[in-house]
């Protein structure tokens, strides 16, 4: 991904979406962070902007080789993060409640998160295509997701106050089986199981793309949708549940 995202068209529309809604809920919130931690956005787009507003900005991107973050281990201390962004990262963790967890500890009080990653529903035209492609066989293809349900009883269990969990859509249309897969590894969305299945041989080839070719739509192109999960919440004392 690093290094098909120099290509000049190389795609961003997820994490350009990600990132527009977190910057959207922040200008909504009276919280002016003075120390922010950003990962997941090589556009840099959130950095700049919380920049603007004379705050320090960490930036860290595990996805293009940045050795400086672990999200499955603690961060240094004191973090002390008014703000943390976490872009398209936290759905291919092993450990996703010890990472919020971690993330919740490197809050500074009355700090605030807002993660945002692919959930349960995304690639619905993908996942059937490759089932007919597999045959008999299928192998594992799509890395377990988070539903918004899940989602909320995570933060609750990391200990975040005043949760919000939402999920939105994006929806694309590709024109081929080949562009949509460039698509996903332009974007490190593609296959990242440590035990992946097996790669399809020239006859699974041929059935992903008939597949495919049998979804156009009445314009030759087939629609894919990705499902973006919103979590936030705040490092403050938790309020007792009222009865």
């Amino acid at each position: 991904m690093a290094h098909l995202q120099t290509a000049p068209d190389a795609p961003r529309y997820i994490v350009d979406d990600m990132v527009e809604d977190v910057i959207e809920r922040l200008s909504f919130l009276r919280h002016e962070p003075r120390r922010a931690l950003v990962i997941g956005d090589w556009t840099e787009a959130i950095g700049a902007a919380l920049g603007a507003s004379s705050a320090t900005v960490d930036r860290r991107d595990p996805a293009l080789g940045d050795v400086l973050v672990d999200e499955e281990a603690p961060y240094p201390a004191p973090a002390g993060y008014d703000f943390i962004a976490s872009l398209g990262t936290l759905d291919t963790v092993n450990d996703l409640p010890g990472a919020l967890v971690h993330l919740r500890r490197a809050l500074a009080d009355g700090g605030l998160m807002i993660a945002c990653f692919l959930g349960a529903g995304s690639l619905p035209a993908l996942r059937a295509i490759m089932l007919e492609a597999d045959g008999d066989r299928p192998s594992p293809r799509i890395h377990p997701q988070v539903d918004v349900r899940a989602g909320g009883q995570l933060l609750q269990r990391a200990g975040f106050a005043d949760p919000v969990i939402d999920s939105h859509h994006v929806d694309v249309r590709f024109s081929s089986f080949a562009g949509m897969i460039a698509d996903l590894r332009g974007q490190g969305l593609s296959n990242c199981l440590a035990r992946p299945g097996t790669p399809l041989g020239k006859a699974a080839l041929a059935r992903a793309h008939a597949a495919f070719d049998a979804r156009r739509d009445s314009d030759g192109k087939v629609n894919e949708r990705f499902e973006i999960l919103t979590l936030s919440g705040w490092a403050k004392a938790l309020r007792p549940p009222k009865f």
